[in-house]
């Protein structure tokens, strides 16, 4: 059985200053989930789950319908601020997302079979998906595993702005032992990588991260067991914060939940892949040129879906 890739697409994209995930960035009109869709279906993934919001379906319908009619399978699912497990309500001033954690909840009713799940507006790389694709192929893939593909941090960097990771800490056999999300990451002129941490005074101070440390970008492989658990947790978050305006559950807590509660266990599948994206609108510039590079290179046919 071929295993679901489910993206999310349901973010604002405020710090952007628009939809992102609707940006033609390739030579041929190309968005950047376009090119997460083309590799995973050459590394062996089937049907694509889209997350959107409802206000969104028009422009994604009227832009990717036609391109991905007759291509392959796919399906929309909506992620609602109102769509939450009974007998939770949002409060009536909330407009933020509930976050990756609830993303991955909603498909649900849609996903049966093991899945990847991964942001729309990141450049994975053809390597990601191979190494994700081959561990959810696999045949003794057991109730409560999961995987996640993990980046050196030097590879994730956008010249643009800060960004934040999820630091990665994982035991001799390969297993993700905890994740630690570092924020306002960059890189110096001298090269060292720092993050701006908080310290219990309400004073800032500065950490240097290595540039070999494997990092989260939100590209995770699942059994669909998971959602048993999910449902679980997000219940567990809601009862802390359901009535705040802006916490958000998120897939690295959702996997740390699960492996400290010892009812799963997560693969690190390394992978040497670039990554890039469009974090900021300053990063468009460059994204357009790489795009550009890998089709002349032979990378990428243009246009990806003819």
């Amino acid at each position: 059985m071929q295993p679901t890739l489910i993206i999310m697409a349901a973010g604002m994209g405020s710090r952007y200053g628009g939809l992102k995930q609707l940006d033609r960035l390739g030579p041929g009109g190309e968005t950047i989930m376009d090119y997460s869709i083309y590799d995973a279906l050459q590394a062996g993934f089937g049907n694509i789950v889209f997350v959107i919001r409802k206000d969104f379906m028009a422009d994604f319908e009227q832009v990717f319908t036609p391109r991905y009619g007759h291509h392959f399978s796919f399906e929309w699912v909506t992620q609602e601020l109102d769509d939450l497990p009974a007998p939770f309500v949002p409060p009536a001033e909330r407009t933020k997302p509930w976050g990756t954690g609830h993303a991955l909840l909603v498909t649900s009713e849609k996903v049966n079979t093991p899945f990847g799940i991964i942001n729309a507006d990141d450049f994975y790389g053809k390597d990601a998906f191979r190494v994700l694709a081959n561990f959810l192929k696999r045949k003794d893939l057991e109730p409560g595993a999961c995987a996640m593909v993990g980046y050196r941090l030097e590879n994730t960097l956008s010249r643009s702005g800060t960004v934040s990771r999820g630091i990665c800490r994982q035991n001799r056999d390969g297993f993700l032992e905890s994740i630690t999300e570092r924020f306002e990451i960059r890189k110096e002129n001298s090269e060292r990588i720092v993050s701006t941490i908080k310290n219990p005074d309400g004073t800032h101070s500065e950490i240097e991260l290595a540039g070999q440390d494997l990092c989260s970008m939100n590209c995770w492989g699942f059994h669909p067991s998971v959602y048993t658990k999910a449902e679980q947790l997000v219940k567990q978050f809601l009862e802390k914060h359901g009535n705040h305006l802006s916490e958000e559950y998120h897939l690295p807590t959702l996997v740390n939940d699960i492996i400290q509660t010892k009812e799963g266990s997560c693969r690190v599948l390394e992978t040497k892949a670039r990554w890039f994206g469009v974090t900021y609108r300053d990063d468009r510039p460059q994204v357009i040129a790489r795009l550009k590079a890998l089709h002349t290179e032979g990378i990428y046919p243009t246009p990806l879906f003819p």
